[in-house]
């Protein structure tokens, strides 16, 4: 989450379908600013789907609007993609107990889901749909792939049925 609520649109290239993950909202005395990860590996380059690129581009014009309507009240200091209601850094906290749980209604979805579990998902789809583990690995911004595998082990036992479907191909054997 605070990766997220620190992208800059500085730090998104809608032609290339990228976004560079360079800060993270941290809590300091009280207040929130923007640092820097606290290892390398949370400082990556992560593809865009061609519908998270849309998305951001609608995205876009939504928030030029809001930021035109409310002129110099909107705080134009750190371009965020996901500020507060004024362009300024948004409370965490605010995001994971209040506006995500509002969407989760909406969505007719569970109260209980949690916003880290969006991460979860995505990843767990990933690698059921055989996404290399060290591609997933990279996206989440793990430092090892040994720790995508554990917390993902879950996942594998269908691909190690697919994988010996695959050997079954490769030597002309057709699994029963």
């Amino acid at each position: 989450m605070g990766e997220l609520l620190a992208l800059r649109w500085q730090d998104v290239d809608l032609e290339r379908a990228t976004l560079s993950v360079r800060l993270n909202v941290q809590e300091t005395t009280g207040r929130y600013i923007l640092a820097e990860p606290k290892t390398a590996y949370s400082r990556r380059n992560i593809a865009l789907s061609a519908t998270a690129t849309a998305a951001l581009r609608e995205h876009r014009v939504r928030q030029n609007q809001e930021r035109l309507q409310l002129g110099p009240a909107w705080d134009n200091t750190v371009d965020l993609l996901f500020p507060n209601m004024i362009g300024g850094i948004m409370i965490p906290h605010n995001l994971a107990k209040r506006s995500f749980k509002r969407y989760l209604t909406r969505a007719g979805l569970p109260r209980s889901i949690r916003f880290h579990d969006l991460r979860h998902t995505a990843a767990t789809h990933l690698l059921a749909r055989g996404v290399h583990p060290k591609v997933v690995s990279e996206m989440l911004g793990h430092a090892d792939i040994s720790i995508t595998l554990r917390v993902y082990a879950h996942v594998t036992p269908h691909m190690q049925q697919a994988a010996s479907d695959v050997m079954d191909r490769i030597y002309g054997i057709q699994p029963a």
